[in-house]
């Protein structure tokens, strides 16, 4: 099925446009690709090493930002353009001010809380290993809180996010 045929559906992508139904030519073997894999960027780990307090201490990340930042702009001079890139490992070491964090690869739904900071994982869009739907996980954050809610993908196409969700983005 074209793009066309779907009604038009496109994902954008700074300037590109990508067929989101390009997954069915890219069943054929074309030639070779490659990609960028990249691990570990642990926002707050730089600072907590270089004080030699690993259980804390890394509530500054503008090491790590910069040098993410440097990656991204590394990958994006490449020519020909990587097929795609994927980030693994580490990604935070220390929460400054964080209340939640989220993740996924679990294929289900879970979660816990660990000295104030709630771990939130999102089950997946692809392949379910538990009893929840295909779906995503809508984030709203306020000055005073974090709401978060898992929607299926029907749920979310055909009624979108709920009202009491929808006025926490009203308040200032």
């Amino acid at each position: 099925m074209s793009a066309a045929e779907a009604g038009g559906v496109f994902l954008r992508a700074r300037g590109r446009t990508l067929d989101a139904f390009s997954s069915e030519k890219e069943r054929e073997w074309k030639g070779p690709f490659y990609f960028i894999q990249g691990a570990d960027p642990q926002f707050g780990l730089m600072k907590a090493w270089s004080t030699g307090d690993c259980d804390s201490g890394g509530d500054e990340w503008k090491q790590e930002i910069r040098l993410t930042e440097q990656a991204v702009q590394a990958i994006n001079k490449l020519s020909p353009k990587p097929k795609f890139f994927v980030l693994c490992g580490d990604l935070v070491h220390a929460m400054p001010g964080i209340k939640a964090v989220f993740s996924g690869h679990y294929h289900r739904n879970a979660g816990g809380t660990y000295q104030d900071l709630d771990m939130v994982v999102s089950s997946a869009i692809g392949c379910q290993l538990g009893k929840d739907t295909h779906g995503l996980r809508v984030v709203v954050v306020t000055a005073e809180k974090i709401v978060h809610r898992y929607y299926s993908l029907d749920e979310l196409s055909e009624k979108g996010i709920e009202d009491d969700l929808m006025d926490l983005l009203k308040k200032k």
